[in-house]
């Protein structure tokens, strides 16, 4: 695998060495209290760099591409589910103002948001607005130099400790897809959002605690012109579009990071009970559901390299990224319910880490895309409709 070069397998050993001291300790605790990752975490994944890896270096990120991201998420979700999605939100924001954003949205925000002193959030669904992203409500009308938005924002996760929001908005009634605009929303940190135009209340979640969701009220709420990105209404699908692969792509590593720490808990745990007088992992059954959860945690992380190399030498991979994204997300659930299995009832226990595997891995198939989206996408390419 020389596509792991020696500064990516570097990279990933620091990053796993990392999580295995930093993270994995407290994950188990701050899941059973639906805590989210701590302030000082937070603080030692931006001295390590994690949030800078993607970016270019003409704007002070590492510039080490999609692989890089690939390892870095796999490693952190092995540790805690929510760990491997913190970096992603200031990867896609810095990625979409690098690429389509004006040269004073470059300097305003992205030394922030490549360091990691910046926090970045994506407020996109709306209560009737999910797969269908078009059908969004949410307005956004110029006024002088401010934009005036109103509506409801759901399912905005990490929103509290956000500083900025890439917000999808309508900024025309007459159109569907050319009607949507995206603007870099700032706000202050904390659950009081800012009121009384920026509202928020949590909801609350089975797993993939250790960072919060929120639904999102806006009242008249102003925006300066300035921050719709790129300076031109009507172009969020197109930038959206720009975001597909790196967020399916990173996504499916979350996937393949938690299958393996459900994977390794499973393996060990299957040495150590002893059952009808021997460790259960001299059971043909136990041996053979082992197998099948390597080799399908394996196939995932090919298929992961395949689309993340592709990425890095600039070559289309939407089609890729969307079957990456629908086998990991389907595989994860499998590995995680096996385990749980080879647990027996100790893996139905709530203190056990097999159980909190098994509930994040809840969110695979809904979260960057429904199963039933990702069929949908991948069908289009494969008859040439798209």
């Amino acid at each position: 695998m020389d596509f792991l070069t020696p500064e990516i397998l570097e990279l990933r050993d620091a990053t796993r060495a990392f999580a295995d001291g930093e993270i994995a300790p407290i994950a188990q605790k701050l899941h059973m209290a639906g805590e989210q990752i701590p302030d000082d975490l937070l603080a030692k994944m931006r001295e390590m760099g994690f949030f800078g890896i993607y970016a270019s270096p003409e704007h002070g990120g590492l510039g080490l591409g999609a692989m890089a991201v690939a390892v870095v998420t796999e490693e952190l979700s092995r540790a805690w589910f929510s760990a491997g999605a913190l970096p992603a939100r200031n990867w896609m924001v810095a990625m979409l103002i690098e690429k389509f954003g004006t040269s004073d949205q470059q300097r305003r925000f992205l030394p922030g948001l490549i360091s990691g002193e910046l926090q970045a959030a994506h407020s996109g669904t709306e209560p009737e607005a999910g797969s269908d992203a078009a059908n969004i409500k949410t307005m956004a009308v110029l006024d002088g130099d401010v934009y005036r938005v109103n509506g409801q924002k759901q399912w905005c996760t990490h929103a509290n400790r956000a500083d900025i929001l890439s917000t999808f908005v309508r900024t025309n009634k007459e159109e569907r897809h050319g009607g949507i605009s995206t603007l870099l929303i700032e706000k202050p940190r904390g659950e009081n959002f800012a009121p009384p135009g920026l509202t928020g209340s949590r909801i609350e979640t089975v797993g993939y605690h250790g960072m919060h969701s929120y639904s999102l009220f806006y009242d008249d709420f102003t925006v300066p012109r300035e921050n719709l990105l790129g300076g031109q209404e009507g172009q969020a699908f197109r930038q959206l579009m720009a975001g597909y692969e790196l967020a399916r792509m990173q996504f499916a590593f979350r996937c393949i990071g938690l299958a393996q720490a459900a994977f390794e808990v499973a393996r060990d745990y299957s040495t150590t009970r002893v059952q009808f007088g021997k460790p259960i992992a001299q059971f043909q059954a136990i041996r053979h559901k082992l197998a099948d959860m390597a080799t399908k945690i394996e196939a995932a992380r090919q298929l992961g390299y395949m689309v993340a190399r592709k990425m890095d030498t600039g070559e289309r991979a939407d089609l890729e990224a969307g079957m990456v994204k629908l086998f990991a997300s389907h595989m994860v659930q499998e590995v995680c319910h096996e385990a749980v299995q080879i647990h027996g009832g100790n893996g139905y226990a709530a203190e056990s880490a097999v159980s909190r595997y098994w509930l994040d891995s809840g969110l695979a198939t809904i979260g960057e895309g429904t199963s039933e989206i990702q069929r949908e996408v991948i069908a289009r390419r494969l008859l040439g409709e798209r």
